[in-house]
């Protein structure tokens, strides 16, 4: 532009040039911020990545296929109408939890078998409502290929929620602990549980197929179709 040729030097020209120069490094700015915000996701949530404590392979290994997908939402019906297909992959494989002697496990000690993983605790009545259900879904279904992995996440010491599965006489369930309430936490923050009891559909590898927020009755034939599905 003639306005900024050197030969010109007219004070008004050269304010005018200092407020082009602002105005185009302010284009250039939203530029890279909008090329910045783009990479990112946006706003299309179906693109943005949780994954809890993954490590970059997760995002790939955690991509549900369509099909499956379709046959989940087929099945998420009756006691299983709750139940929530995520839009994005997410690893659970690294959730920290102790067995009932108090010995550190993750969940990548599953690896191989789909897990119905439930978080719950005392002083929870839908969750002490819905364990007899749990406890049947464990002994029906429970084998080398699926486990109910029911974690207590009440503070303190574990007695408290040993002597309830003693007093409701769990016979099938094995016993896990979070006294850190980590597991919780985390899945609170990643915008996935609201409160107890949460619990999560795992596939074999560590990755979250879906969740429901609330009881349900999980050894009617809903719940099983869905376990099934997920096999």
């Amino acid at each position: 532009m003639s306005d900024n040729s050197p030969q010109v030097k007219k004070p008004k020209n050269t304010k005018g040039a200092g407020i082009s120069f602002a105005l185009l490094a302010g284009v250039l700015g939203l530029a890279v911020g909008a090329g910045l915000y783009a990479f990112s996701g946006g706003e299309d949530k179906s693109k943005t990545v949780v994954i809890a404590n993954a490590d970059e392979n997760t995002e790939t290994a955690c991509t549900i296929g369509n099909k499956l997908r379709q046959r989940l939402k087929n099945v998420s019906t009756g006691q299983m109408a709750g139940f929530n297909l995520l839009d994005r992959p997410y690893s659970a494989a690294n959730f920290k939890f102790q067995d009932k002697d108090g010995l550190p496990k993750t969940l990548a000690d599953w690896q191989g078998r789909t897990v119905l993983l439930n978080l719950w605790a005392t002083w929870c009545p839908p969750c002490r409502a819905e364990m007899p259900s749990l406890d049947a879904l464990q002994k029906e279904l429970g084998g080398e290929n699926f486990e109910v992995v029911a974690i207590s996440i009440d503070k303190g010491s574990s007695d408290k929620p040993k002597k309830f599965f003693q007093k409701i006489k769990v016979a099938d369930l094995g016993f896990y602990h979070d006294p850190t309430m980590k597991t919780l936490l985390g899945l609170k923050k990643d915008g996935l549980a609201y409160g107890l009891p949460a619990t999560l559909l795992i596939n074999d590898q560590g990755c979250v197929l879906g969740l429901l927020n609330g009881p349900a009755e999980w050894d009617s034939e809903d719940a099983k179709g869905l376990i099934h599905t997920a096999l």
